[in-house]
């Protein structure tokens, strides 16, 4: 097994956990008491020049592009050659926690600095790119500055449809990007061509307890789960506590208790069924006072699975439940589409590296598991091929001040990927050879 520190002898896990606890306080986070730092407010900024000091040390080129992404380059043995990008976002969500995206900006950062230190090239470029939001922690859309690079933005969401949106403050994103000197319709430009990207690698705690349960500091991410997500309207008659009688009722809040039951039993009978999850993460009534019969209640439906398939037969049996209980109790039903994301399968060849990787690291074979989360891979996989490696974080807590990791555990992630860069490299330099042939 392979020690977790670089060969020149500098233990990497206890640095990148102890960067990332750094990154979590103010001047890096916009609040005092707690962890929260939205793309392009002050703690974003000042995070930024952190990482970009950092990287230059690394020995990298750094800049900013036209979506204020962050982007450190190490040049390879041929300059202006194409590169293979790690990345993952600096921002998070409100009272979050300080390894959710971060880690994987820190992590690739040390790998990089372990090349660098040993004077190892190779025959591609080394980015590492800091999105600056992955979250939607600001404004309501999510991935914004991803989709900037991947080519996709104005494909997924024209210029008008996000330049007029506006954060709690009433700003809107075309005035926080003028405040930076930059423009929505700019943003574009930070589209990356695909001759020069040859592949895209995160590396992003599990978010999930899979890992700690069985004993493993690494996993191998087979690819992202499909997401599927409503909003549902339930409208009832609001009356009188104390006098409508309970026949008579038409209550909204009793039809969304028994609906959001519905939802987790179909979702418990899915089993480990392709990872199948089904959630109500939000949950409104009105007009939410204590002597009043519900009248309205508008909730969310999020469901995910490894497939389509398994994702949509679910979700297909959840608004089927729906239906039937809204007829039922004689309550109006309104199912509104909110999202709808094909899964992002990890590419095979990448996979396999990684998962040879991570065997040369751990001495066992690697654990492959199925990402319930959304990641900004799942946007760069329109770019290029991509692959994802999870490192074991405590209990699975994620997206909460309580997020914690081992350092050891990130030195072996660190590790791994230094071992996965070298076997790329053979891999790149056999494929180049080929084709010269």
């Amino acid at each position: 097994m392979v020690k977790a520190m670089t060969e020149s002898g500098t233990v990497t896990g206890e640095r990148a956990v102890a960067r990332c606890d750094v990154l979590g306080k103010p001047p890096f986070s916009d609040e005092n008491d707690l962890l929260f730092r939205p793309w392009l407010g002050p703690g974003f900024i000042a995070t930024v020049e952190a990482i970009s000091n950092w990287m230059r040390q690394a020995g990298m080129t750094v800049r900013q592009d036209a979506a204020a992404n962050l982007i450190g380059r190490y040049e390879g043995s041929t300059p202006d050659a194409p590169a293979l990008l790690f990345g993952s976002h600096l921002d998070s969500v409100r009272d979050g926690g300080r390894y959710d995206g971060m880690l994987g900006v820190i992590t690739a950062l040390e790998v990089v600095a372990g090349f660098h230190e040993r004077g190892e090239r190779f025959p591609f470029a080394i980015e590492i790119v800091g999105f600056g939001d992955e979250e939607g922690s600001r404004f309501p859309i999510t991935m914004l500055t991803t989709r900037s690079i991947a080519g996709v933005l104005e494909e997924d969401d024209p210029v008008a449809a996000f330049a007029e949106l506006h954060d709690v403050d009433g700003i809107t994103v075309e005035q926080a990007l003028a405040r930076v000197g930059l423009t929505p319709r700019g943003m574009a430009a930070a589209k990356r061509r695909k001759d020069s990207v040859l592949a895209y690698v995160e590396a992003h705690i599990e978010q999930g307890p899979v890992l700690e349960a069985e004993g493993r500091a690494l996993g191998v991410v087979s690819g992202i789960a499909a997401q599927r997500r409503f909003e549902i309207r339930l409208h009832g008659m609001a009356g009188h506590a104390g006098t409508m009688a309970m026949s008579l009722r038409r209550d909204a809040l009793t039809a969304a208790s028994e609906m959001v039951l519905a939802i987790e039993r179909i979702g418990v009978a899915g089993g480990d069924r392709d990872g199948l999850v089904a959630t109500v993460g939000s949950l409104r009534t009105w007009p939410g006072v204590t002597n009043v019969v519900p009248g309205d209640v508008t909730f969310t439906i999020d469901a995910r699975a490894g497939t389509i398939a398994t994702r949509d037969r679910a979700m297909n049996d959840i608004l089927a439940a729906l239906k039937d209980i809204a007829e039922r109790r004689g309550i109006e039903i309104e199912i509104i589409p909110r999202e709808d994301l094909d899964p992002s399968p990890c590419d095979p060849r990448l996979m396999a590296l990684m998962e040879t990787a991570v065997q040369d690291v751990t001495g066992e074979p690697a654990r492959v598991l199925v990402s319930g989360a959304g990641h900004d891979a799942m946007i760069m996989a329109r770019l290029a091929p991509m692959s994802m490696l999870f490192i074991r974080c405590e209990k699975g807590i994620s997206h909460n001040p309580a997020e914690a990791v081992l350092p050891a555990d990130v030195g072996e992630a660190v590790t791994a990927l230094t071992r996965f860069v070298r076997l790329f490299a053979d891999d790149y330099s056999q494929t180049q050879g080929r084709h010269s042939a």
